[in-house]
Order: C-alpha cells, then structure tokens, then sequence
C-alpha cells in the first residue's frame, strides 16, 4: 500500500521534559489508526508537532512523499504551506469562530488559503453539512449549536480543505455521552469512505472497530502496535494488557 505519512525518530521536549523520545510509524492511504494510551503519555502531542502547533525537534515526518521536517529544520515556507494543506486536524475542543456563522465557519479557509470562490465555498459547505447531519443548521452560530454539533462542523471545516490526512485529537472527550454517538457516526461514515485518519481516543470499542492498526503509547514511546483483535484480545506487551484490562 501507498505510504501517505511517515514519522521516523521523532522527538520533541519541552525544557528537561521529554514528552516524545523516540516515535516511528507509516501510515498507508486509506488506512485508520487509532492512538490509545493513559494520559499524559505523548499522544496529542505527536498529532500537534505533526501539524505544526507545536515544533518538532529532530526526526523525520513526510508526507506524500514532501519531507515537512528532516535533517533538524523544515521545509522553506512555500513547500510547508502547500504540505500543510495535505493534514487537516479535529480538535478535542471543537475551535469554531464565535462570531462566524456556521457557513461562515466552514468557508473561511477554502475562500482565503484555496481562493475558492465564495459560490462554490459555499456550495461545498452546504453538501459537507449534509454529510455531518447538519444542514438545517448553516446559519447559526456556534453558542446556538450543542457540543456534538459543534464538533460535527469542526469535522465540515476540516474536510473542506480536502486533506489527504485528517487526525483527530479525542473528538469526544469534551462532549456528555449522549452526545458523542452522533460524532463517532460521522467519523465512522469516514471510515466508510476510506478517508486516511490518525485517532486519537479513549472510545476503546469505537476504536477497535474502526481502525486497521492500533497503537498503544506511553512515556513518549510506542509501545506496542497491530491489528485491533490482535492487540485487544492478545496484546503482547504487559503494559498494553495492563492499561487496556483497566479501561474494559
């Protein structure tokens, strides 16, 4: 299968604390990884050096075949931007402009970094929010949405820029429990459609029967990774076994 990510040896510190020692992995197109592990253990920081919230400090990430970062410095500026539009990120807390409209929100970027015209933005708007069950609600504003709403245009915003790869960063630890169904279905519709996504959660059930491979993460490391029967039934590491016997 075609390699749309590679991470070779990433690290990444913050002061004495190294949160990411040592972290390598290829992701295929069309391939869905999830990322498991405790808190605290490098997850949503592997997802925010890949799409450049937080900088990286020695390793390799390639997307596509473009080297984002390697050899201790990124690409030039031109090459970064047109790499950056290739990852689209969820955030766990949703990061909708208050003071956009819904349609608003979805088609600023597309207007402003693609150049879109505003027609056809908005036309794209209009059939992402069909895909995400949305779209009575194109003129409202983010506090007259609830939270899985919320969440479901921050998944239409993403997509409008059409990333080859979409991470999602525990898109539904922010919500109340009646409300993340409605976002794994929109994630799982995803799935269906093969789109390339790195997970991270602690929706172990959604987890496992949505993804290709698991990863497990702790102390900055990967400690184990592989099929989901396989790492849910039979994990071969004891910490693996350990956290994911606490968590059934």
């Amino acid at each position: 299968m075609e390699t749309i990510l590679s991470v070779k040896n990433l690290k990444k510190s913050f002061g004495s604390l190294e949160v990411l020692k040592d972290i390598s992995f290829d992701l295929a197109r069309g391939e869905i990884i999830s990322v498991l592990g405790p808190s605290g253990g490098g997850k949503s920081t592997l997802l925010r050096c890949l799409t450049q919230l937080e900088t990286i400090d020695d390793g390799l990430v390639a997307v596509d075949g473009d080297v984002l970062f390697g050899d201790g410095k990124y690409a030039d500026k031109a090459n970064l931007s047109r790499i950056t539009l290739k990852i689209g990120l969820v955030f766990q807390n949703f990061n909708l402009f208050p003071h956009l409209s819904v349609m608003e929100n979805i088609t600023v970027a597309p207007i402003r970094v693609k150049k879109m015209p505003k027609v056809q933005a908005q036309e794209l708007a209009r059939n992402l929010l069909e895909r995400v069950g949305l779209s009575e609600k194109a003129d409202y504003y983010p506090c007259q949405l609830s939270g899985g709403q919320q969440q479901r245009v921050a998944i239409a915003r993403a997509l409008a820029l059409d990333p080859e790869v979409l991470f999602f960063d525990e898109p539904t630890s922010a919500l109340d429990p009646e409300l993340t169904g409605e976002v794994l279905k929109v994630i799982r519709g995803l799935a269906d459609r093969r789109m390339t996504m790195i997970i991270v959660t602690h929706e172990m059930g959604f987890a496992r029967g949505v993804s290709d491979r698991i990863i497990f993460m702790e102390n900055g490391v990967i400690v184990e990774e592989g099929p989901p029967e396989q790492l849910f039934t039979a994990p071969k590491n004891p910490r693996t076994r350990d956290f994911l016997s606490r968590v059934d």
